[in-house]
């Protein structure tokens, strides 16, 4: 029988508690299988559709990703509710735990089969990540944290070095499907790039943040995110060392994110509010 554990019990002095061990352990499964599926499996033929715009696009291993990701999580938490971007809300039980699934998170990338795709899985309690696991299947790398536990990546502890000033920065960031929105977030960038080291756009919002973790970007913003692309890859960086907020001051949101070292952080958050990144 299956034996539920109490969304209270968290994890202390670093080490996971049971609940959070357990949860790291279905998110690292689950991403490994879709990661199979995705990768190690993928198809001549992927099913390519359109969504909100036609640069919107999902394919259906996109759909199959998120669909092996739910059983597995239904397998081992079954009173879980799972939050998914192809998928929807699919509400459990009485388990208390929260899923942020996106199966396949940079799909232009999948579909041209360029670097820069990733599984993003992340659970959690009153809308707060515990655990977050993206697994970058063309880098061969699996990014994992706990909160209060730390980040890594592959096993090995992500933590941030001494920041750049910011004219030596380099920067990621992110566009909108929508083409009026992405051409005036364009713009925007086009006036940063000449006030920092350089810009790189991935086109995948868990890959950049786990970017920031790793030291391989100083900062990233964004604006225009969904929560499953935001909740896995926000802790990994978080729990790395990165300081996370929005753009206007306050608590990260999809709408606006900001994440950079502590000491960066204002001194970018001011750049980008000059420029009007706040204001796209």
């Amino acid at each position: 029988r299956h034996r539920r554990r109490s969304p209270r019990r968290r994890a202390v002095n670093g080490a996971p508690g049971p609940l959070e061990a357990e949860l790291l352990e279905v998110a690292l499964d689950a991403a490994a299988r879709a990661v199979d599926l995705i990768h190690t499996r993928r198809p001549a033929d992927l099913g390519v559709r359109t969504k909100s715009s036609a640069t919107d696009m999902v394919t259906e291993m996109d759909t199959a990703s998120e669909a092996l990701i739910r059983e597995v999580i239904a397998a081992r938490r079954p009173g879980d509710t799972v939050i998914g971007e192809e998928g929807g809300e699919e509400v459990g039980g009485d388990g208390g735990i929260t899923w942020w699934v996106d199966p396949i998170d940079g799909t232009t990338n999948y579909v041209y089969d360029h670097p820069g795709y990733n599984v993003s899985i992340a659970a959690g309690v009153a809308g707060r990540a515990l655990v977050g696991v993206v697994a970058d299947p063309t880098h061969g790398r699996t990014y994992a944290a706990v909160r209060g536990g730390g980040a890594r990546c592959d096993g090995t502890p992500l933590r941030l070095g001494p920041p750049p000033p910011l004219e030596e920065a380099l920067v990621a960031t992110g566009f909108a499907y929508d083409r009026e929105r992405r051409a005036r977030q364009g713009e925007v960038a086009g006036k940063i790039v000449g006030r920092v080291r350089d810009l790189r756009r991935m086109g995948a919002a868990a890959l950049d943040l786990c970017s920031v973790a790793a030291g391989r970007v100083d900062a990233y913003y964004e604006a225009g995110l969904s929560v499953w692309d935001l909740a896995a890859g926000a802790l990994i960086a978080r729990e790395a060392g990165a300081r996370l907020g929005s753009l206007d001051g306050g608590p990260v949101r999809p709408e606006s994110v900001l994440a950079t070292h502590p000491d960066l952080f204002e001194p970018m958050r001011e750049l980008l509010l000059e420029l009007g990144a706040d204001r796209v």
